[in-house]
């Protein structure tokens, strides 16, 4: 975690990104749209007084991916948590995470997506563009579980 530069997508009340911030992220992302989710991030990062090393793209996810794209702003660390039955959403961050790998995902890069033990996932995204996101852990904790995926490279000449 230490120096890492940290995506929470989702983000809720903003406790992931602020534990990563706590953890030596050398940068957080965070990306919410939900105005009471919003007041609560800006809420909990006043009250711990963290006063910079963050962003808070209050426009929603696609907002903030878009702009890390654009400005090829890279990550190391992905963590997406949308509501469990909005399924669509976790197919649109994953896709887009894909198909923008080289432009945002460090080689190394993890991408972590919590979800209902119930409704995982799919094992792996491919994008035409040749980006892979292969999971390589479930690790299920009661209802809850996390999917932990890698940046594949695919050789173009197969």
């Amino acid at each position: 975690m230490e120096g890492s530069r940290f995506v929470d997508l989702y983000a809720g009340s903003g406790a992931v990104g602020i534990e990563a911030i706590s953890r030596g992220a050398e940068f957080v992302w965070f990306a919410e749209r939900e105005k009471p989710a919003v007041t609560a991030i800006r809420a909990n990062l006043a009250a711990l007084k963290i006063g910079g090393g963050y962003a808070l793209e209050d426009r929603g996810v696609g907002k903030l991916l878009e702009s890390m794209v654009d400005k090829e702003r890279m990550a190391e660390i992905v963590y997406l948590d949308p509501p469990w039955e909005a399924a669509e959403e976790y197919d649109f961050a994953l896709h887009f995470l894909c198909r923008n790998a080289a432009k945002m995902l460090s080689e190394d890069a993890i991408v972590i997506a919590e979800h209902s033990k119930k409704q995982p996932p799919p094992e792996m995204y491919k994008a035409k563009s040749g980006g892979v996101l292969e999971r390589y852990r479930l690790l299920v904790q009661g209802d809850a579980a996390l999917s932990f995926y890698k940046r594949q490279t695919v050789d173009s000449s197969e």
